[in-house]
């Protein structure tokens, strides 16, 4: 898998780069695609705030799986993957912590079904908006002052800008967009 972009605070409040060495968290997350054309954004009621679905991989999970995963618990639906985007490196120097996020394409093929959220997504409102590709982008560009949020905003922004080139070249989904 390509490295798409490397985040740092440098991106955000100027200076040079600093990388970290060690990855402390592998994710997998990425653009979700119905047959409407519109992408599955999660909104969190409580933060205003919206995110591609993904989270977290496994001890011992295969990336592609964990976006699947996440797909199935957060917005309920059955999805096969379209296509491999690449990966973005975030390095939270602040935090020390370093994120590792696979992202994908991936298309519906079932109707939604029963979502299985988290304490903490639940406690954060989250739920699944359908919205089209441009417009998820537009609420990627909200300015945020929280430290990690601005890290989220800009990291999904580019996976939606890369699919939606991607989107633009190779399927049959592309009108519209």
């Amino acid at each position: 898998m390509q490295l798409l972009r490397t985040i740092t605070d440098s991106d955000f409040d100027g200076g040079n780069p600093e990388l970290m060495q060690r990855v402390s968290r592998h994710a997998s997350r990425g653009v979700l695609v119905n047959d409407h054309l519109q992408v599955a954004m999660m909104y969190m009621t409580k933060l205003k705030l919206y995110k591609l679905p993904g989270g977290g991989v496994e001890e011992g999970e295969d990336v592609a799986d964990a976006f699947l995963r996440e797909i199935r618990e957060e917005t309920g639906c059955m999805a096969t993957i379209l296509h491999e985007l690449g990966y973005i490196d975030e390095h939270k120097n602040r935090n020390q912590f370093f994120q590792r996020s696979y992202s994908y394409i991936a298309k519906v093929v079932d109707l939604p079904g029963a979502t299985s959220l988290t304490d903490n997504e639940i406690m954060l409102g989250m739920q699944v908006k359908w919205v089209h590709i441009n417009q998820a982008i537009v609420f990627m560009n909200s300015a945020v002052s929280d430290y990690s949020t601005r890290y989220m905003m800009l990291r999904d922004r580019i996976i939606l800008e890369e699919a939606t080139q991607w989107l633009k070249k190779n399927t049959n989904l592309h009108r519209g967009i």
